[in-house]
């Protein structure tokens, strides 16, 4: 247990990891607004918070900042960002409960992969279709928000961002499992 504190709780303190708990900070801060009524406000924070994502990301490469805390923090904070702006857009009615589950599903099966993966020290960097997928879903979000609005236009392009963003999860989800079959085969090939 320790070494794993000393791997991935050393050099913690620069900007790009900053903006990494900052956005873990952001959380409690949009339930409570959300809560509250003000969907307005937690919609700012929900959007500051994918900002942050966006600015850590960007530092970390452009100024070699990378840590494995910001490799293990980083991708945690995003997912947990969304999954509780998507738990509080189903309990508003507005995000079917059944694009939840499949979220929350893949997002559980990635962390006790992940774990599977450590122990076994391999890693499967994200890829594209991650990437794109978490901004589908954060673009959804945000238009979630104006869900109402939309449907007094007949329009959803809330829900139709929502249907692309949960096949793009799950093809992400198949392309990260057939990636680390390979790396785990390549592994025990050496």
């Amino acid at each position: 247990m320790r070494k794993l504190f000393e791997k991935y709780f050393t050099d913690v303190w620069n900007v790009p990891n900053v903006l990494t708990m900052l956005r873990m900070a952001l959380i409690p801060v949009f339930v409570v607004l959300f809560a509250a009524g003000h969907a307005k406000a937690a919609l700012m924070v929900f959007i500051i918070a994918s900002l942050t994502d966006l600015l850590d990301g960007y530092i970390a490469r452009k100024y070699n900042l990378i840590t494995n805390f910001g490799k293990l923090m980083d991708p945690l904070a995003d997912k947990l960002m969304v999954c509780t702006a998507l738990i509080c857009q189903g309990i508003a009615g507005v995000i079917p409960w059944w694009a939840i589950l499949v979220v929350m599903g893949k997002e559980l099966l990635m962390v006790l992969g992940g774990v599977f993966m450590l122990k076994n020290d391999v890693v499967v960097y994200s890829n594209i279709l991650g990437k794109v997928a978490m901004c589908a879903f954060v673009a959804a979000l945000v238009l979630s928000f104006f869900h109402a609005e939309f449907a007094a236009l007949g329009f959803q392009l809330d829900t139709i961002i929502l249907y692309l963003a949960v096949a793009l999860t799950i093809l992400a989800f198949l392309d990260y499992g057939r990636a680390a079959i390979k790396t785990l085969k390549e592994k025990k090939a050496a």
